[in-house]
Parts: structure tokens; C-alpha cells; sequence
């Protein structure tokens, strides 16, 4: 179990495991931000997380930096992020002065439901000796569409965008329509549970080989190293 503890921390310091750790950082700070009206420089951060969300593994494989920690990190960032995206728009739209934006704001729980049952339940696959898959095609599409969706809401969305057509604007451009608001963050809430429903059948998978009689043998035998 030691050899396994060390195995996971070897090569802890390399660069995809370095921006991991830049954008779990950032999250308080995104967080801070935005409650403070500084949006401009959220809409950086959330603009830079999904980028670097889709180059660090790009990166690990070029470099041949792949390591177990990053394996893991990365979808921890992920998680994380998208999470924090989704509370605090919940309470941007909750705490609106439009009633439509009061109503659609529990649309955001759904977003931080599947992504704590995500978080929770890799933590327990992890501890039961399943490894969690990495992001197939669904994932990685249901991703993109997230941060594009929120990078325009933060942007041009109403009551929070940086450069809505309203009072307080950086820059006064341009309003996102209610109606289209929410229809890119539900196309965005069925893509996230697509991806969600496409992870089952390898989860189910994994777990049926891991509790059957061989699987239990061979843990034994990995539990002792």
C-alpha cells in the first residue's frame, strides 16, 4: 500500500501537474472576484481554466509528463471549477431583480448536484480500487460547451455580464436575451448529463470486476505490496 501511496506522488512537480494546481488555486480567487463585481478578471480566470482544461493532457502526452497524480488532478480541477461556476450563478439569479432569472437559477443546483455525485463518487471508486475512466468524446464535448456557454453568460448574460448592454457594465455592448440565456445552459445542463449517463456502463464495469471473486483476490494481493 506504501509503494502504491509513494507510486501516486512520484513526479509531482511537472507542468501539467503545475497549471492543475494553478486552477484549483484560482478558484476562491474566481470566486471572490466575482462576488466583489470584478468581473472582468473573473471572466479571465474562467476563460483561463477552460483553456488549460484542454491542454494539459495535450501537454502531459507531448512532454511525457503522464503521471497517476495528474490523472487525478485534473478531473478534481474540473469538478471543482464547474461547481464554483454553478453556485455562484445560483445566487446571482436567485438574488435577481428578474423574477424569470429567480425562477431559472435552480437549474444551477442540477449543475452542482452531478458535480458533487462526480466528486464524491470518484473518491469512492478511488478507495474501493476503482479507477475512475478518463473524459471520453461525451465528457470532453459536455466540457467545451460548459465553458463556452458561461464564458458568453459572463460575458453578455444579464444582471452579471461584463459587457452587457446595462448599468455597471465594463463595457456596454451587447445583452443576452433571457430565452436565449437559458436555452444555451440547458443545452449545456443535457450535454453535462450525457456525459454524466456515458460514464456508467464502464463504472458498472469496473465495479462488477473489482467485487467478483478474482477481483477480490487480486486487491488482496495488491493490498500487501
Amino acid at each position: 500500500m506504501a509503494k502504491k501511496t509513494a507510486y501516486l506522488f512520484e513526479n509531482v512537480w511537472t507542468i501539467p501537474n503545475i497549471i492543475s494546481f494553478i486552477r484549483i488555486l484560482l478558484i476562491p480567487v474566481f470566486g471572490v472576484l466575482f462576488y466583489k463585481g470584478e468581473l472582468l478578471w473573473a471572466l479571465l480566470i474562467l476563460a483561463f481554466s477552460g483553456f488549460t482544461d484542454f491542454i494539459d493532457g495535450k501537454l502531459a502526452r507531448k512532454l511525457n509528463q503522464v503521471s497517476e497524480l495528474g490523472k487525478m488532478l485534473d478531473p478534481i480541477a474540473d469538478k471543482l471549477t464547474q461547481a464554483t461556476i454553478a453556485i455562484v450563478y445560483f445566487f446571482t439569479f436567485r438574488n435577481a431583480g428578474n423574477e424569470t432569472l429567480r425562477l431559472f437559477s435552480w437549474v444551477f443546483l442540477l449543475f452542482i448536484a452531478k458535480e458533487l455525485v462526480m466528486l464524491i463518487g470518484g473518491a469512492i471508486m478511488i478507495a474501493v480500487g476503482i479507477r475512475p475512466g478518463a473524459a471520453e468524446i461525451y465528457g470532453k464535448a459536455a466540457t467545451l460547451i460548459f465553458y463556452v456557454v458561461m464564458v458568453i453568460l459572463m460575458a453578455f448574460g444579464p444582471e452579471v455580464g461584463a459587457f452587457r448592454a446595462e448599468e455597471g457594465a465594463i463595457v456596454s455592448l451587447f445583452t443576452l436575451p433571457d430565452p436565449v440565456m437559458m436555452v444555451l445552459v440547458v443545452i449545456s445542463l443535457i450535454a453535462t448529463f450525457v456525459a454524466f449517463a456515458s460514464y456508467m456502463p464502464g463504472v458498472y464495469s469496473q465495479a462488477k470486476e473489482r467485487f467478483s471473486e478474482e477481483g477480490k483476490k487480486k486487491a488482496k494481493e495488491e493490498a500487501g505490496k
